[in-house]
């Protein structure tokens, strides 16, 4: 590696840094939430289908993960982008996620022996924590939407 090559390095290290400390992330972030958005979305479809999405609503964290894909894709092309489109798509996978946990909540209730069985029903049941970590990939789009951008 040659030696401008790791000025380069170190300057764009020095970048980031500079960034991070003074909450100049807004790009990054919206790049993550596209990010999760994908990857929860493709594994809340697999095990909604592996429940034969019993109920309609299972659609619907489905439905929402390529809208913030969409959403975190343009919030990191665009500043404007990252200052509406993102949190409307982030507070709704934020709304759905914290649905989510109420309704994983009820079906663990609903199993047999329902809370008097938690372990049992939770290790077997609807995934708890699972609508939770939605929620946190909306978080993170709203977090996105709240900082400044990078230069």
């Amino acid at each position: 590696m040659s030696p401008g090559r790791h000025a380069r390095g170190r300057a764009g290290a020095r970048r980031a840094a500079y960034d991070v400390r003074h909450g100049r992330l807004q790009r990054s972030m919206s790049l993550l939430t596209a990010a999760g958005s994908a990857v929860t979305a493709a594994e809340i479809f697999l095990e909604h289908d592996r429940a034969g999405f019993g109920n309609r609503v299972m659609w619907w964290p489905v439905a929402l993960g390529p809208v913030g894909v969409v959403a975190g894709l343009a919030g990191f092309a665009d500043a404007r982008a990252a200052r509406t489109a993102l949190p409307l798509a982030s507070a709704a996978i934020v709304a759905n996620g914290l649905q989510g946990t109420y309704l994983h909540v009820r079906g663990i209730a609903q199993k047999p022996g329902g809370w008097r069985m938690a372990r049992y029903n939770i290790e077997l049941g609807p995934p708890l924590f699972a609508p939770l970590l939605m929620s946190m990939v909306g978080g993170m789009g709203l977090l996105a939407s709240a900082l400044r951008r990078e230069r």
